[in-house]
Formats: structure tokens, sequence, C-alpha cells
């Protein structure tokens, strides 16, 4: 990792259409994240592509940029990119900073997503009927789509799957294919995954055509992140959040602190208005309408307190976020670092809190494990807050987490090439665009 860290490269090296350009600047796009140096050229090349990269790497705009720069060279008519991703939160920000990537641009793009109204799905209907540039969709709801008949695949050069092994997780293998059987052949498939589990290896062998191979710090956490830990008590959680929290709207601007359950969400959001910290709670129990109207209170820096269940920690784009909490330990330590990708993202600094109980150190002690580190204990003031229990790693009968498919011990191993139905593209992607 640290080679590829040192070979920092600047986006006027990748040689971009002159309004590309223009967008990449006017946004104070200067130096080119890890990923970005490394998977740039390879995609501009035309080859297929693996990425291993976790969240907060700059991997949207990795794969976003050189698609965009492709499309202006060579316009079309008919849909030319299809990005499969496995949330409407994901689709939503991929869409948005395409916006913003495409400002100088002619690029259209529409995000295709379930659980809203039937206005939006006509909205989304009449864009895929128009032939939007760039379709970046969930996989249910672009099937559903595509079974009406109106949707026009023929013209589609790039298939990019985004967080595929979160896809994988929520039971998307077959739509994926289901979707991908429906692309032409001649293509170029880019998969980006925070992990590399078998399952992943079997999805690249099905739909990748010989393709390259890139690993940007796998199974670790942001390097500007500084991370600490609280022994507590469970009922010594919230006391503490809302101590550390009250008052601290100008030191600590942006906070979201993840918990294991929709109930845990709703009593610290109640408790921490009622310290009068503006705090508003996240899951799935709120309609689309409603999870987007917290999200820009939160962006628009009305919400001080973005408090969520795991539906955040991968796939939304919110930017500067000074510190992540984790009221709860993940069970899954591959989680740890996901939620802590929300803080010090792009290089940025940022500061990662966890509470431990007793029964949580097993689970802790993986997450060390996995990351290759171990993590600082924080006392707290025991005439505040009580006695806390003391930290043992999980010796002794700590830790309720049962592995399924081998957290820490996930590396990448050279796959195999595609099997003989699928495709690479490379070839000339011509045409016009209205």
């Amino acid at each position: 990792m640290k080679e590829e860290e040192a070979n920092i490269v600047t986006f006027d090296e990748f040689d971009f259409e002159p309004a590309l350009e223009d967008s990449l600047v006017s946004m104070g796009f200067e130096k080119a994240t890890p990923i970005q140096g490394k998977a740039i050229p390879v995609i501009m090349g035309g080859k297929d592509l693996i990425a291993c990269a976790q969240t907060g790497t700059g991997k949207t705009a990795a794969f976003l940029l050189p698609v965009i720069n492709e499309l202006e060279k060579n316009p079309s008519e008919k849909i030319r990119v299809m990005v499969v991703v496995p949330t409407r939160e994901l689709a939503l920000q991929i869409d948005q900073q395409l916006e913003g990537f495409g400002y100088f641009l002619s690029v259209s793009g529409i995000a295709i997503y379930g659980g809203s109204s039937g206005a939006n799905w006509e909205t989304q209907r009449s864009a895929l009927v128009r032939g939007a540039d760039v379709v970046i969709a969930t996989p249910g709801r672009m099937i559903a789509h595509m079974k009406q008949g109106y949707v026009d695949m023929s013209g589609v050069t790039h298939l990019i799957l985004d967080e595929a092994d979160r896809m994988l997780d929520m039971g998307f293998f077959n739509d994926i294919m289901e979707i991908a059987n429906q692309l032409p052949q001649e293509r170029q498939t880019l998969m980006f995954s925070a992990t590399m589990p078998p399952k992943i290896r079997k999805l690249a062998k099905e739909l990748l055509n010989e393709p390259e191979e890139i690993t940007i710090a796998v199974s670790k956490t942001a390097e500007g992140v500084l991370q600490g830990a609280y022994m507590v008590y469970e009922e010594q959680k919230i006391p503490v959040i809302v101590d550390l929290l009250r008052g601290k709207e100008e030191e600590l601007p942006a906070v979201i602190i993840f918990c294991s359950t929709k109930s845990k969400v709703d009593e610290l959001a109640k408790q921490l208005r009622r310290a009068k910290v503006a705090a508003k709670g996240l899951h799935s129990d709120l309609d689309q309408q409603e999870r987007e109207e917290v999200l820009m209170e939160f962006r628009n820096k009305k919400v001080h307190v973005l408090i969520a269940t795991d539906i955040l920690s991968r796939g939304i784009d919110v930017e500067d976020i000074s510190l992540v909490m984790n009221y709860d330990v993940p069970k899954d330590p591959e989680d740890y670092v996901h939620r802590v990708g929300r803080t010090a993202r792009a290089q940025r600094k940022g500061l990662a809190m966890t509470f431990i109980t007793k029964r949580d150190q097993g689970n802790f002690a993986r997450v060390e494990e996995l990351i290759g580190k171990e993590i600082p204990k924080v006392s707290l003031p025991e005439e505040v807050y009580g006695k806390q229990p003391e930290y043992t790693g999980g010796k002794g009968g700590g830790g309720n987490y049962s592995r399924g498919g081998g957290g820490g011990r996930r590396r990448p191993q050279r796959g195999g090439k595609g099997n003989g139905g699928r495709r690479k593209s490379g070839g000339n992607r011509g045409g016009k665009r209205s």
C-alpha cells in the first residue's frame, strides 16, 4: 500500500477532455487518490477491472470520470453506462456526483430506485425511454422497468457494479445476472467491492473478461482517522454521548452515530434533542422522502447529529464528517471499517469513537485483528459516570459474533479469466447524443 500511496498523480495527467478538466478545476480536484490513480488508466484503456477499495477512497470518481470522458468524446442517443448499486441512497449519491462532474458537459443521468411515488416511476420511465447517458439503478427497480419492454440497452458500453459485495449480501446475484444478460456482450465491465470473498470471485468469473485487478487498503481504516474506544456499561452510553456532544456544534459540526437497532436510534435521538442537540434518526421505518429530507438537513447543517442504523455505513456521500460514533460494536468487523470510512474521506482527517460493553469485547478484538492495530481505550471519569468494565480483549467469554466467511482472513487472490459467455469492450463507441 505504501508504494501506491507514494505514487500520487494529478488529474491533468489523465488527459481528460477540456470540459471535464474544467469541471474538476471548478470543484477543486487536483490530486488523485490511490484508487483513482490506479483505476482511471485501466478504465480509459478499455480493460475490464475488479477493484477492492474501501469506503471513502474516492472510488466513485475512479469509475465516473473515465466513463464521462468517453461519453464526451463519443456521444450517443442511447443509454451508454449501466451502474448497478445496492441501495437507493448510493444511487442518489452517484447521480449527484455525476451531475457535479458533468457540470460543463452535456452528460445526462438518472437514478432508478424503488420505494417512491408513482410520479417518480414516470420520471424514471421517461428518462429510460429518452436514453439517459448514465443509468444508476438498484437491481429490483431496474428489472421492473426492463420487463415493461421500453428500455433499450443495445447501446450500453459499460456495466459498473459498485459495492458488489453488499449486493451479494443482500441476495442480488440473480438480479445482477439478469440485468447483465440483457446488455451487449461487447462491453467493458467494472466491479468495485470493499471486500473480496469467494462469492465476489464467482461473480467476477461470470461477468468479467481477463480483468485487471487493483487492491487499495483492504480492511484497513483510513489513515487520517484518529480512533478511540470507551469501555462502558449499556446504561452509561447515552449520558456520555449527551455530554460529549452538547454545545459542540462548532467543534464537531457533523456527527454520525451508528446503532444496531431502530429502537436505539429513536431513543438516542430523543435524548439528544432533550439536551438541545440538533439530532435526527435515520432508519428503514422512514419512507424515501423522509430519509432524503433528513439527509438534506444534515448536509445543510440544520441537523448536527445523524443517528442511523447500518443503512448509512456505505454509500452515502456526506462531506466533512467530523466524528463517527459506534454506539454498538459491529458484529461483522468489516462493518467497522465501512462505518469509520464516513470520516477522513478522500484523505481528510477525522475522528471515530466506539462504545464497548463487556459482551462486545470479543467483537472489538476481531476489529483490531482485522485492521492490524490496537485502538486506544479511553477512560471516563469514574466520579461522573461510575465504574466501568475492564477491557480484556474478549478473553473469558466476550463477543457474540459468529464468523460466516472469514472476516479478517479475507485476502484477494488472482482469479481466473471470465467464462466464455461474457465480454470486454474496447471497440468503437461512436454515435450521437441528444
